[in-house]
């Protein structure tokens, strides 16, 4: 199998929501949140944790998880700022498929502060 290894940033309670699945998937989207947004690279991953999710929560994590390729290539990398600021757009209704697209487990790669 052919996977592509992604970082999502993440807070507290979406951590705490990862680890009560054994660090195997990733939490339903709230309503207001219709896509989730998985980053192609670690440095763009740590940006977020750091600068956004440390002052909304007080900490901030990155996650690191590979994804079966055949399942991301329906989707295409989207860049949202500079070239370092890529990720995949996935719509909250193909969360249940992404997740079951996670080859091995999400593992913490960095913690802030």
């Amino acid at each position: 199998m052919n996977t592509i290894t992604l970082w999502r940033p993440v807070g507290p309670r979406e951590l705490a929501l990862i680890e009560a699945v054994g660090m195997k998937a990733f939490p339903p989207r709230l309503l207001e949140q219709p896509i989730f947004y998985p980053v192609t690279n670690e440095a763009y991953a740590i940006q977020i944790a750091r600068d956004w999710n440390v002052p909304d929560s007080g900490s901030g994590f990155v996650t690191r998880f590979d994804v079966d390729k055949s399942f991301l290539d329906a989707y295409p990398v989207q860049t949202v700022g500079g070239r370092e600021h890529s990720e995949y757009w996935i719509p909250a209704e193909d969360l249940d498929d992404f997740n079951a697209a996670i080859v091995g487990q999400i593992v913490v790669t960095h913690r802030f502060p």
